[in-house]
This record gives C-alpha cells, structure tokens and sequence, in this order.
C-alpha cells in the first residue's frame, strides 16, 4: 500500500500566516468582494446571476480537468429534456447542478457545509452512489511524465477523520480567528490534500470555495468563481499545492488565492454591470417599442436563461403556449432575439447577453 507523503496539519494550530504580503493581497480582496456583494444585489431576480455565472464557472472548473465544451454546447444542455449530445456539456451541466445543490442545502442546515453536503454534491457530479474513498493506491501523477507527485491518505478510517475535522474547522467560527479569506485558503488547500473521493476532488473543492464565501456572508449568493483565475495560471496553482506540501510554508499559496479572488471579484463586478446594463436597455427598449409585451417577469426570463424556448416563458409568466410563442416570435421580428430551429423544437437567443459571457470566458 502506498505510503501518505505529506502528513495533514491541525489547522487550528496553524499560525504566523498575517504576514505583510498576505495582508495587503487581504485588504483589496476584501474590498473587491464587498463592492462585488453590493453590486449584485442591484440585480432585480438573484437567480438571473446564480443560474448564468454558475454555468460559466462550471465550464472553467471543468476545463482545469481538460473537460472543453462550447458556449452553444452548454445553454442547449439546459433546453431540451434528452440534455446535451456532448459528454463533456453533460459534466458541466452536472457541476453547475452540484453548485445549485450546494446552495440549497447551506440555506436548509442554517449555514452549515456538512460533509453529507459534500458528498452529496460528489454524487450529483459523478453520477454514483458511493461517498468518500475505500480503495487504497490514490496517488497524484505528473501529467506529463507520470511520476507521483503527491500521496494522499490512504486508509478510509483516516479519510473519513480529516473530513471530519476539515468539517468542525469550517463551521465552527471559534475553532480560528483567521479572516475568513484566509481561512478559504487553508479549507480548500486541506481538502485537496485529503482527495476524499475516487474522482472530482477539484470540482468539488472549487465548489466548496465558493459556498465558505456565502457561508462567511462575504456574499449572498454564489456567484464568485476562482477557476477562470486558476486556468489562467493552473502550473503555479498546482506548484504551490505542492510547495505547501513540501516545505510547509503557507504564504505564498494564500496569496495566490486572494490574489485570484481579488481578480475574481473584479472580473464578475463589471459583468454584473454589464448584465445590468443590458438589462436595463432591454427593458427601455420594450416598452417603447413593444409596451403591451413587457412585464418585469419577461425580462427576467430573458436573462435568466440565454437561450430560452416557448415552456419557459409559459412557466415564468404563467401564460398559454400560443401566447407565450407569439411573445417570442414578436421579440425575434423585432430584434430583441435570434430565433433557432433544432429539429422540431424551436429557441430563441439573447445574442448580446451570450457575447457577453464568450468576451469574459476567452
């Protein structure tokens, strides 16, 4: 059996971290994410940016893991009941539903990340039943030249004890007095040296990223995703894992992570005013030119799903189905709309919102 190379810290011993670096990297973070969280909330329906920035996450999260899928690919997985053609827009599709899991259930436990929370959103992204790992021989391989790089616990009996200790230190505020950033940090670095599960370690380590923020009310909804910043330096990401590892020396890797969620924070605030601003112009332009279409649960339709079809529009505005497909159909004549065919189904594109999201992701 193989032998763990790094021995897991007691977090809550884990001191001498505010280092000069790592508060300055701090203070802006801390200011990027609070403008962020104000912002947002100038948005009329908070499910409009859960629903779209959770898909873009999802699609950059999956691309760390060499899962590639198209814009296209992904709003159509959303559209039509047989789901997506591409394997890898189904995973995505997955992960967006893990995050949306996750959600759910830290607003049901009261702002709790459970493991059961955890392993539940494995089970949604991978498919299967079974929790955390039994097997022993997990070891994490150079991709290039295949040589082991890292070992992490073997034995399910010590798996199961760092998760349960990973889980007393995320929700149990007296256990540190970490910022909470830092303490993101530290969470999401132990949980991928745990690698609870046979497959998706990363996915649902970036997923729990996101839910510590909620959970620590730096922000009211997930909507800050760090894996556009990870994908963009994914070496460095995985040289400090590593570093961590070797020489148990935090500061660098904490900085790396503020430093991505400043850039995260940043990032997601101008497309948050541009959703906005859109939005905005959209709703002018209806109801001057089409007041009898317009209605507040309209637009919100329009944004909340890029590409929308005749049954959302019946749902959203609890319309028939002739007048919710006459509703489109005026929108696409108009111009406020693309219209598609796929087979017999028709969809209907709010091309500007999606080339909003293409100029963020590229």
């Amino acid at each position: 059996m193989l032998k763990p190379s790094y021995q897991l810290p007691d977090l809550t011993e884990i001191d001498g971290l505010e280092t000069l670096e790592v508060l300055k990297a701090l203070a802006s973070a801390n200011r990027s994410l609070a403008e962020l969280k104000g912002r947002a909330a100038a948005i009329p329906n908070q499910g409009i940016l859960i629903d779209t920035l959770a898909l873009q996450e999802a699609k950059a999260s999956s691309e760390i893991e060499n899962i590639v899928t198209t814009q296209d690919e992904l709003f159509q997985a959303d559209l039509f009941p047989e789901g997506p053609e591409s394997p890898a827009a189904k995973e995505v599709a997955l992960y967006r539903d893990a995050v949306k899991y996750g959600f759910a259930q830290l607003s049901q436990f009261e702002g709790l990340i459970t493991n059961s929370t955890i392993i539940g959103m494995f089970q949604l992204l991978k498919q299967r039943d079974d929790g955390f790992r039994r097997t022993p021989g997990t070891a994490l391989k150079n991709d290039r030249t295949g040589q082991i790089v890292y070992v992490p616990p073997q034995d399910q009996r010590e798996i199961v004890a760092a998760m349960d200790a990973l889980e007393r230190f995320i929700n149990d505020d007296r256990l540190s007095s970490l910022d909470p950033l830092i303490k993101m940090a530290l969470v999401h670095h132990q949980f991928e040296s745990i690698h609870p599960f046979p497959d998706g370690n990363g996915r649902i380590g970036r997923i729990l990223n996101v839910l510590y923020l909620t959970r620590a009310d730096l922000l009211e909804i997930p909507i800050l995703y760090l894996s556009r910043a990870i994908n963009n330096s994914k070496s460095e990401y995985y040289r400090l894992l590593q570093h961590v590892r070797d020489t148990g020396e935090w500061e660098d890797w904490i900085v790396y992570i503020l430093r991505a969620v400043d850039e995260t924070a940043r990032t997601t605030l101008d497309l948050v005013e541009n959703i906005r601003d859109q939005m905005a112009s959209m709703k002018r332009r209806i109801r001057e030119e089409l007041p009898k279409l317009y209605s507040q649960d309209l637009l919100n339709n329009l944004f909340r799903h890029p590409y929308t079809r005749i049954e959302y529009l019946q749902n959203d505005l609890r319309v028939t189905r002739q007048t919710a497909a006459k509703y489109l159909d005026t929108l696409a004549e108009n111009g406020f709309l693309e219209k598609h065919q796929s087979g017999r189904n028709n969809y209907y594109i709010n091309e500007p919102l999606v080339a909003l999201f293409l100029s963020v992701s590229e």
